[in-house]
């Protein structure tokens, strides 16, 4: 054994115990998460050539966050179609529900794809030199009818063991609509299996969070592993902090711009009014990271001021926490593929990126509010699309921080889903949206429906991110989510 080698392993086990340390005075997850990059830089620098004991701690980590996915997408998919109750409900309610969380995903996706490739996103960074393999990616370039028909499932066992997200999805719909349908008929002979779903949800959900919880510590391996291997230059850190740029530009563009044409469009409120009405929601996912966990603010204020009715907001928003969220399904994914796209110099066409959008829209139908949705959904589609998974980890330091940004845009893309529901069911309330701002006693908010998770669903030190390593790698993200 070479005694660098196993120096290396022992200051990273020793730098472990103080993250474990700082976790248990509650230091900020997403500042834990920060100081194992940062340690994880010295790591890498100090000891290059020598982490061959440490990388595999990382390795490890992104193996159970892919474990996590099926499962999760699954529980996901059936609680979310289920919560509704009824088919006459699924029709409306739940389909224009469905229709904008995943057309404001779809336009997410089409202004990052844009603005990724006016920008460049990924020129110069050179992955190529950075342990990315290059050499086999040809072999896992699929025709986009290959891409199409792989969207179906043939066999869901082998899907599930394979991690086949997108075929898992379609089997999950068709089951849930089919509980539905039963449920109205035979309530009685359904119960059992809605409430295996809710109890597997809670179980899958507290799994995602033991998962979460080592995160800062796979930060650091993962981080000491690349930077052993990359020269820590101006050269190549610029690429990454221009993607960093670039996916808050995204963000807030979206956020702001977008939601709102489509307020003023579809649901006909002053947008700049229902900013400043939802803005606590924004900024407590912001700072908390957690789409789930801010649950509570947002139909809170969904109700009290801005006009929504009760159970619009109860199921709209709530539902945005597994369906759309354009920040860690849109906004992520399509950045850190162009990221990959012209880091590798791959060639590119136009039908490619086609799939890449479609590949984005379809997942984001599987996400959740919980910590490491983002990881999670540009993981699915770097898997799908035969994109190197290599790169998502190399980017994994910097997606905590713009996980503040992605947020904050899947709860406001919520927000709005559910006020423009509102206005296309006849309910919007014009009289509360107009009513002058009062000091928003965001203490007094209903809690969230009793079948969505709460922010108390999940360990103190996990608010902070978004949802993975993440409803798969594995919410959101509390997505995530």
């Amino acid at each position: 054994m070479n005694t660098w080698d196993l120096a290396a392993l022992a200051v990273t086990l020793g730098l472990f115990a103080g993250l474990m340390e700082l976790s248990r005075r509650r230091v900020n997850f997403s500042l834990l998460t920060f100081i194992g990059l940062f340690l994880g830089v010295g790591v890498g620098y100090v000891f290059r050539d020598h982490v061959r004991y440490i990388d595999p701690i990382g390795q490890a980590y992104v193996k159970l966050l892919m474990a996590v996915v099926a499962p999760l997408v699954i529980v996901s998919i059936l609680s979310s179609i289920t919560s509704l109750g009824s088919t006459s409900q699924l029709r409306t309610i739940g389909g224009r529900s469905v229709f904008w969380l995943l057309m404001l995903n779809f336009i997410a996706i089409l202004l990052t794809l844009g603005l990724s490739l006016a920008l460049k996103v990924g020129d110069g960074a050179d992955l190529a030199t950075q342990g990315v393999p290059t050499e086999t990616l040809d072999e896992f370039k699929e025709s986009f009818t290959q891409v199409f028909l792989g969207f179906f499932p043939s066999n869901i066992v082998e899907d599930i063991s394979e991690n086949n997200v997108i075929p898992i999805i379609v089997a999950s719909v068709a089951i849930a609509v089919a509980l539905t349908l039963v449920g109205e008929r035979r309530p009685e002979a359904v119960a059992p299996v809605k409430a295996l779903i809710d109890g597997g949800r809670e179980i899958i959900f507290k799994v995602v969070g033991f998962v979460i919880k080592l995160t800062p510590y796979a930060v650091l391996a993962l981080t000491a592993s690349a930077a052993s291997k990359t020269a820590l230059d101006a050269d190549t850190l610029r690429p990454l902090l221009a993607l960093t740029v670039v996916g808050y530009l995204a963000c807030f563009a979206d956020t702001y711009l977008v939601n709102s044409v489509v307020l003023r469009v579809w649901a006909d409120v002053r947008p700049v009014t229902f900013f400043r009405k939802i803005f606590p929601a924004q900024l407590t996912a912001f700072t908390t990271q957690s789409s789930a966990g801010t649950l509570p603010v947002t139909t809170g204020l969904l109700t009290r001021k801005i006009g929504v009715p009760a159970d619009i907001a109860g199921f709209t928003a709530p539902l945005g926490t597994t369906i759309g969220m354009p920040g860690c399904a849109g906004v992520w994914p399509i950045l850190l593929a162009v990221y990959t796209v012209n880091g590798l110099g791959l060639s590119y066409g136009l039908a490619d990126y086609a799939v890449l959008v479609l590949l984005a829209l379809v997942v984001s139908l599987g996400t959740a509010g919980v910590p490491g949705t983002a990881t999670v959904t540009a993981t699915t589609v770097f898997a799908a699309a035969g994109l190197p998974l290599e790169v998502i980890i190399l980017t994994l330091p910097i997606s905590a921080l713009v996980d503040m940004a992605r947020t904050m845009t899947n709860v406001t893309a919520a927000a709005v889903a559910s006020t423009v529901v509102a206005r296309g069911e006849g309910r919007l309330d014009d009289a509360v949206f107009d009513a002058p701002d009062e000091e928003t006693a965001v203490a007094a908010a209903p809690p969230p429906p009793a079948d969505r998770p709460s922010l108390d669903d999940f360990p103190a030190d996990l608010i902070g991110v978004c949802e993975i390593p993440d409803r798969t790698l594995v919410t959101h993200s509390t997505e995530a989510r």
